[in-house]
């Protein structure tokens, strides 16, 4: 391994590191809610099943569209410009967003009496999206405060109250949900609270630390916004079309058989754990790559490219090794059914082809963030995944009865074509910077 490889590896690994760090407490935060309500009844681990898939699919669009901070600010650094003095304005970019999305979520509640839930449920789940509405003004000024300072490299301190976060919600969900000392047992209530409570605690934790160590003057400027918008939006809808489109499989193949949606949300399960690497590499690709298109360093900007190709493909690779060599296993820390087992099994072998291209996808992803060529993300994500994947699954699901390893067949095909394309628009991009400088 050549020394500069290693230069620009460390460099990734610095902010990259800490992510995964921040990456697995999300994750953790939302098993601990999963444990406790299972622990509590079947039917308290329903509602909040259901709210939750409710509440991000709306909320997803917004964590997006703020995603467009980091890499902006990073270009604008690289441009010489005062990043710092667009703090105010990131923030009022995240409560705007905030009070479109809680209405959103508040205004989609009523449809809950036409989704012909059981009966029992559906008090649970509008309980529960009424209360988490009101907590999205804190989990976007968390995740807006959180992209503006990784614009500036700093991402220990962010993850650190993310990981402090997953103990919090766990002490607040057992006190609140089971009640404990002066506390009543609120069931679902109980949870809806404390994912409001943590999701402030999360976001205040980084306002106070924002102020003490740097300095802020108000700024205003409209074309921040627009530019946070021309980025972010590809972004979200990028987000969405793949989030959707991973969701419809588990609704179609639900429709035919409960074991086909419970194997489908166990694999996604596993690939959202294995994925949570490579994500955090593409976090730290579209900051250093950011930074490099500011300052017109095409050098950097290619080097910190494939290096960073290099290390997420190089991971899910592993990941792979290990999918396909242990899978009897794998899926044996969710579940001992044995039809379960034989329904997941096969797919995780098809997963494993799946996610050496899924690490090159997000780390182009990245690159292109980097870039501020968000919209090459979405028009290639839509054609992979609904102009291929979707058709292609369907017909080799229900016409080959392959079920549920058709669908995954119709993903990985995906995978190959979404960065075939976007291998292709990095190489075109490159030239024209080239050609530019």
């Amino acid at each position: 391994m050549s020394t500069q490889f290693k230069y620009y590896a460390k460099e990734l690994l610095k902010i990259a590191l800490p992510i995964i760090m921040g990456n697995l407490g999300f994750i953790l935060i939302g098993a601990g809610d999963v444990l406790v309500a299972g622990h509590h009844s079947t039917d308290t681990l329903a509602a909040i099943s259901i709210a939750t898939a409710i509440t991000n699919c709306i909320q997803t669009f917004g964590i997006g569209l703020i995603a467009s901070v980091s890499p902006l600010l990073s270009n604008y650094r690289g441009e010489k410009k005062s990043a710092k003095k667009y703090f105010f304005p990131t923030i009022r970019f995240s409560m705007v967003l905030g009070v479109i999305v809680m209405f959103a979520v508040l205004a989609s509640i009523p449809l809950i009496d036409y989704l012909h839930f059981e009966a029992k449920l559906v008090p649970m789940i509008k309980e529960y999206m009424f209360v988490t509405a009101f907590a999205t003004f804190g989990g976007y000024l968390h995740a807006a405060l959180k992209e503006f300072l990784q614009a500036f490299e700093i991402v220990l301190f962010p993850n650190l109250v993310t990981v402090f976060s997953v103990f919090l919600n766990i002490a607040l969900n057992v006190t609140l949900v089971f009640g404990l000392g002066p506390f009543p047992s609120l069931g679902v209530l109980g949870l809806a609270v404390a994912s409001f409570i943590v999701r402030y605690f999360m976001g205040f934790a980084l306002l106070i630390y924002c102020f003490r160590v740097m300095n802020f003057n108000d700024y205003k400027d409209f074309e921040y916004y627009k530019s946070l918008i021309k980025i972010g939006i590809p972004i979200s809808c990028a987000i969405m079309v793949e989030f959707i489109a991973f969701n419809s499989i588990a609704i179609i193949m639900g429709r035919v058989s409960g074991g086909y949606a419970a194997a489908q949300n166990l694999i996604c399960t596993l690939t959202t754990v294995s994925f949570m690497v490579p994500l955090a590499i593409s976090n730290a690709i579209a900051v250093k790559v950011g930074f490099a298109n500011g300052s017109k360093n095409i050098n950097d900007l290619k080097r910190y490219s494939f290096v960073g190709i290099v290390m997420s493909v190089g991971f899910m690779m592993l990941s792979a090794l290990i999918f396909s060599s242990f899978p009897n296993f794998l899926v044996g820390l969710f579940t001992q059914d044995s039809n379960l087992v034989k329904i997941s099994v096969p797919v995780l072998y098809i997963l494993s082809v799946f996610q050496i291209f899924d690490g090159l996808q997000i780390a182009l992803a990245g690159i292109f963030k980097g870039m501020k060529r968000t919209g090459i993300v979405l028009i290639s994500n839509f054609i992979a995944y609904w102009l291929l994947s979707i058709p292609l699954g369907y017909t080799l699901a229900f016409r080959f009865n392959l079920n549920l390893r058709g669908f995954w067949y119709g993903l990985a095909a995906a995978a190959v074509l979404l960065c075939v394309m976007m291998v292709i628009m990095l190489l075109k991009s490159i030239k024209k910077l080239e050609s530019i400088n």
